[in-house]
């Protein structure tokens, strides 16, 4: 009997046959949230903490034809740590009857392709050859149970327009056409010698992926249903596979900004008119929480810190950083009890990425807090919390993108040339992104933190060495996001050693042109630098997102 909806079960739900209700008192207990009409799915969540249950998917051949066999679907939603790609081959079952052993080669294109597409992060929901109407419209009911984010579509020999058409529009999620051919050429020889016309049929139906491509493209065209392509071939193609990575990298980074959680803390600083963000646009577009929070809690969460914690964490700034000799014991452990105090905040909230900034009003308890941040901040930045200061929403959005990327993302701004050296310095005062450091961060005391409240310690430090990839996140007249991307390169030389991050950067276009060109796209100030050229990553990612992308060089 189908269960209903907010009706209980006891037992754990079962891939295959078997009753949801096994009746046991010490199983676990769901509650039915709702069955499927097209295949009788039944999704439970459960009333109990599970642990990390993770998500029962099935694969092909194993689609459930009972309302019995469950899919623990909710288990994991508050935190997904794990993108999850969708994987399809297609094919025309009219072929599988006159053409022996064709059916299960195509097959073997797909797992070939599912097997090269894990790694750690990733899962990867194989529902294998898609060769009929009717399957393509099982297929996508089974791809939105499984919460796919991004879908890939072999296409292994001709197929029917009509296999497609409804499998993405009931996935509903970003789609990648794969056009990837067996072997690098047809064997003309071996092949003309086979003889036999039929089995010579079979075997140039092995070879004709390219084929319906043209049609796949010209009906999502006209349904308004956009794709993207990868072509090329199966094996020894690193230039498509390159691709094929970039994709699953892209897909990856808009999943975890979409589970994200933003903390913002205090106020913008008064009168940097270009920072000023509209938060809702952020979350619309990326998917991330926003949490607005008091500084205030920082400072209660500091009280609460107790000696020994402090000087554990000024042992742990003494691993992590190069301090400086002239660096006041007091100064070291008043940044401790903020490092210790953010570290629960972070916790507490349970924040991905934080932006924040604090004038001052004369509460000696919260300058305190604020005035000895810069620590802490950078440990959770190279922590993959990446902490911006000023209040640079969209400058810590791009910091998180590049977090997610593992390119760093440290938070920059130019602000003068060496005319010599055709070189961009670029810095900033506050956090610094430790992990991306040439050489150790220095820690450095500040008499003054200029155009701020308070001083302190601070943190000095250069972008390693070798290519880099700047990002900022624009806000546009239109009330649009997009991005904007340069690649260059940090190089060795002379830097201010002011206590504040600086570097030196060259851009194949130029000092005088790269500055030009960035001021036209009409970005804020600040941006986010990360290591490695990453433009590639970040033009797929802008195409997942479905927002316009700048790039300068």
């Amino acid at each position: 009997m189908v269960p209903g909806v907010g009706e209980r079960r006891v037992g754990v739900p079962r891939r295959h046959g078997g009753d949801a209700g096994s009746g046991d008192p010490d199983a676990p207990a769901f509650e039915v949230l709702g069955v499927g009409k097209i295949a009788e799915i039944v999704i439970l969540r459960p009333l109990i903490p599970l642990g990390k249950v993770g998500h029962i998917l099935y694969e092909k051949d194993h689609y459930p034809h009972s309302p019995t066999e469950a899919i623990c679907y909710f288990a994991e939603m508050e935190n997904p740590s794990s993108v999850r790609i969708g994987l399809v081959g297609i094919g025309l079952d009219t072929y599988w009857p006159q053409f022996p052993g064709l059916k299960e080669r195509l097959e073997g294109y797909t797992a070939r392709i599912g097997s090269k597409l894990g790694r750690p992060g990733v899962q990867i929901v194989n529902l294998g050859l898609v060769d009929s109407p009717e399957r393509a419209l099982a297929a996508g009911h089974e791809l939105r149970v499984a919460d796919i984010d991004l879908l890939l579509i072999h296409s292994t020999t001709y197929a029917l327009s009509s296999t497609v058409l409804p499998m993405v529009r009931r996935a509903k999620v970003p789609v990648v056409l794969l056009n990837l051919s067996p072997e690098a050429a047809i064997d003309y020889a071996s092949f003309n010698r086979m003889g036999d016309r039929t089995a010579m049929t079979g075997e140039w139906l092995a070879h004709c992926g390219a084929c319906p491509v043209p049609e796949i493209a010209n009906v999502l065209t006209r349904a308004r249903i956009p794709f993207h392509q990868v072509t090329g071939r199966l094996e020894d193609d690193p230039v498509c596979w390159g691709e094929i990575d970039d994709w699953i990298d892209a897909a990856r980074v808009v999943h975890g900004m979409e589970h994200n959680r933003l903390g913002v803390m205090g106020h913008y600083y008064n009168g940097m008119l270009d920072i000023y963000s509209d938060l809702t646009l952020q979350s619309s577009v990326f998917g991330t929480h926003i949490e607005i929070l008091e500084v205030e809690e920082l400072s209660a969460l500091r009280r609460d810190v107790s000696s020994s914690e402090a000087e554990a964490r000024v042992e742990e700034f003494r691993r992590e950083f190069d301090v400086q000799e002239d660096c006041p014991v007091e100064e070291l452990l008043r940044a401790a009890r903020t490092s210790v105090a953010l570290d629960r905040l972070v916790r507490r909230k349970r924040l991905g990425s934080l932006a924040y900034y604090h004038m001052g009003t004369g509460i000696a308890e919260n300058e305190e807090s604020v005035s000895s941040i810069i620590l802490g901040n950078s440990l959770l930045t190279a922590q993959g919390c990446p902490v911006a200061g000023e209040l640079e929403i969209k400058n810590v959005q791009a910091m998180k993108i590049m977090d997610l990327l593992g390119a760093g993302g440290s938070f920059t701004e130019y602000y003068a040339v060496d005319w010599n050296d055709d070189v961009v310095l670029m810095g900033h005062d506050g956090p610094g992104h430790i992990a991306i450091a040439e050489g150790p961060t220095r820690v450095r005391p500040l008499a003054v933190y200029h155009g701020k409240v308070g001083s302190g310690l601070s943190v000095e430090m250069s972008v390693k060495h070798g290519p880099v990839t700047l990002l900022s996140v624009v806000e546009t007249v239109d009330n649009r996001l997009k991005l904007l991307v340069a690649e260059g390169e940090s190089i060795p030389g002379p830097i201010l050693e002011i206590g504040n991050t600086n570097s030196r950067y060259r851009f194949p276009i130029g000092a005088r042109r790269f500055m030009n060109e960035w001021n036209a796209q009409g970005p804020a100030h600040h941006c986010a630098v990360g290591v490695g050229h990453l433009s590639g990553k970040l033009i797929k990612i802008a195409r997942l997102l479905g927002v316009e992308i700048a790039t300068v060089c």
